[in-house]
């Protein structure tokens, strides 16, 4: 953790050591601060150096009701599910969640206004929100319980509200207590930012599910009662991943942000503008091309990465994986096999020892066969004249006057379709590995 300069920061130094874990020396301080610094990693609020801008939520937390200290471990761990979640999502895509992009900060001079920036805003805030209301439920929490409000009201034909609901309400408002006020700033990209985290809240609620118990005589469920519980975080990013592939497109007018070719703009202000698309996920600019790797927008490229091929039973971005980060990327497939050795054939003999073989296992599953992508090159392309071809006989035929072949460079010799007039474009490679 980075030297904290108390003599230029007197009023931090004094609020850090009136803390009651401050007084536990040093390594109470390293190790409470170090809780802060967690918060910042998970959330991606900085750089890995420190600057003055990258205090601003430190001083946040410092300078805010101590209450707010109370959340900030539940507040990292949100925002480290939806990091993995992140990662799982695009775990097969061209665009992988790589930790670089992991930042919030509006600062980030490597950070795009993306649909996949979108998704990351989104994701973490939706961690967020949905960390602390779980937490809320199971009572980790002295000052929040489980939401009672519908109890007792009609719900619908056969049931009424009831039980325990999860506390949506009380997790919204942390999450956008902590996460929106990382946005200082006033432009477009500032507002992109807290759209997506609203759009990510709202995900939490549209994912929530019903649960009912029923009640009656001998089971016969004449009557139920029924609660909201959170869905799995799995559902909530699988929700999120759709969003994010239809994403809007904004464009920036001045202090106004349209959508598409629309005519009529909205105001700044996250919660008016786009109110139709409150829950959709929205992005300023075209994302680059991740194909290849360019060091200074932070992409690694594609070659090198693993895909899957000829697998079942798999989602469908597994499927097409070898053709996205591959053949699509100008990239060749390589076979990946992996050798293990293990303890086989194990017998126990007395007294009181096991013995064992050492068996080798060569690991190649079919369907599921794990590839590894490496680059080739073509190492020369000629242009074949334009030539119309005689009728072509049986190839048993010896006479060989009657169709025209096309030598170029060594290459196979290859016959023009009958009757027609084609420029041909010739391959010669040569696959470098």
């Amino acid at each position: 953790f980075p030297y904290i300069n108390t003599e230029k920061d007197p009023a931090l130094s004094s609020l850090l050591w009136t803390w009651p874990w401050a007084r536990l020396g040093p390594l109470g301080v390293g190790r409470a601060m170090g809780d802060l610094f967690m918060l910042r990693v998970a959330v991606g609020i900085c750089y890995a150096t420190f600057s003055a801008s990258a205090w601003s939520v430190n001083n946040f937390l410092i300078t805010g009701p101590k209450a707010y200290l109370t959340y900030t471990t539940s507040v990292a761990l949100g925002a480290q599910s939806g990091i993995e979640e992140c990662k799982f999502q695009f775990a097969w895509e061209r665009w992988n969640c790589p930790e670089n992009a992991l930042q919030l900060s509006t600062h980030n001079r490597l950070r795009s206004a993306t649909r996949e920036t979108s998704f990351i805003h989104a994701i973490s805030s939706a961690g967020v929100m949905y960390t602390i209301t779980k937490n809320c439920s199971m009572g980790d929490f002295e000052n929040c319980g489980c939401d009672e409000s519908k109890n007792g009201k009609t719900g619908g034909h056969g049931w009424i509200w009831g039980g325990c609901s999860d506390n949506v309400e009380f997790g919204e408002r942390i999450s956008k207590l902590f996460v929106d006020s990382l946005e200082k700033g006033k432009d477009a990209r500032a507002l992109m930012n807290l759209h997506n985290n609203r759009a990510g809240r709202l995900a939490v609620r549209a994912t929530m599910k019903r649960t009912c118990k029923c009640h009656g005589i001998s089971g016969s469920c004449s009557i139920q009662t029924c609660w909201l519980q959170l869905a799995n975080f799995r559902e909530m990013g699988n929700y999120l991943k759709a969003k994010y592939d239809q994403a809007l497109k904004i464009e920036m007018d001045k202090r106004r942000l349209r959508a598409g070719n629309s005519a009529e703009g909205h105001w700044a202000p996250t919660e008016a503008f786009l109110p139709s698309a409150e829950a959709e996920l929205i992005f300023l600019e075209e994302s680059p091309d991740y194909c290849t790797r360019n060091s200074s927008l932070g992409i690694y490229g594609t070659e090198g990465r693993e895909c899957l091929q000829n697998s079942h039973n798999t989602s469908r971005w597994e499927q097409c994986s070898c053709g996205s980060l591959c053949t699509e990327c100008g990239l060749q497939v390589e076979e990946k096999r992996t050798e293990a050795i293990s303890s086989c054939n194990c017998k126990f003999q007395w007294c009181c020892t096991v013995k064992c073989d050492q068996c080798r296992h060569v690991t190649m599953s079919n369907p599921a066969v794990w590839l590894r992508i490496r680059e080739w090159k073509p190492k020369m392309r000629v242009l074949s004249r334009v030539l119309k071809e005689q009728p072509s006989p049986s190839l048993a035929s010896s006479r060989k006057t009657n169709y025209k072949f096309i030598q170029i460079s060594g290459a196979e010799a290859t016959y023009l379709p009958r009757g027609r007039y084609i420029r041909c474009w010739v391959f010669y490679l040569n696959m470098h590995f």
